[in-house]
């Protein structure tokens, strides 16, 4: 279910609480086919006291990566939009249940997007490597599986680039990450036993 909602308000925020969404899913599919990491063991704690209290945890953590985000998306977006001629919409929050997606954008009725700003050195690394920062993988296939939707445009967006290398441009098909969509699957439940362990040990 699309939830019409701006994102990084107290509303979404409170929204997010005990679902597994995209910005944390990296941590889930990390070691996938091992035992979880560290950071993994820890948002599942995280989202066992969400789910308990109903209440969200405050992180409180940003850094100049995340700040130059929310400063840039916005120019980025307007970019690709000149350059592709097409229009984005509010991405707002589908909502799965215990899971859901914030994309940055929709695009028509079948595409999504996610937006990245990025220092030169990684916009020249992902112009050399030709497909998505690695780093991105899980969220724009989480996304993608989460949304339902056919596509999901990635763009990465460099400020210090030359005017027409700002933005790099990839789009990802839902047809092509069968097998991706099924890790996420299979690990996902892993992490759901985790999790409820973690609640059983809280509550006893």
């Amino acid at each position: 279910m699309w939830i019409d909602i701006d994102q990084n308000e107290d509303d979404w925020l409170d929204l997010r609480a005990g679902k597994v969404t995209g910005s944390a899913i990296s941590k889930v599919m990390a070691n996938y086919g091992k035992a979880f990491g560290e950071p993994a063991k820890k948002y599942a704690v995280d989202i066992a006291i969400e789910r308990i209290t109903g209440n969200r945890i405050e992180s409180g953590y940003t850094n100049e990566h995340m700040e130059r985000g929310h400063e840039q998306e916005p120019i980025a977006r307007q970019l690709y939009e000149s350059e592709y001629f097409c229009k984005v919409t509010k991405g707002g929050f589908f909502d799965n249940d215990d899971t859901g997606c914030s994309p940055d954008g929709l695009i028509g009725d079948d595409g999504i997007i996610e937006i990245k700003s990025v220092i030169p050195s990684v916009q020249y690394k992902t112009i050399k490597r030709g497909i998505p920062d690695p780093a991105y993988k899980w969220q724009l296939v989480w996304n993608l599986k989460e949304s339902g939707r056919d596509w999901i445009e990635y763009v990465s967006y460099c400020q210090q680039f030359p005017e027409n290398k700002k933005l790099f441009v990839h789009r990802l098909h839902k047809n092509d990450l069968v097998e991706e969509f099924k890790q996420i699957k299979s690990r996902l439940s892993e992490f759901e036993s985790l999790a409820f362990a973690i609640t059983r040990d809280i509550m006893q």
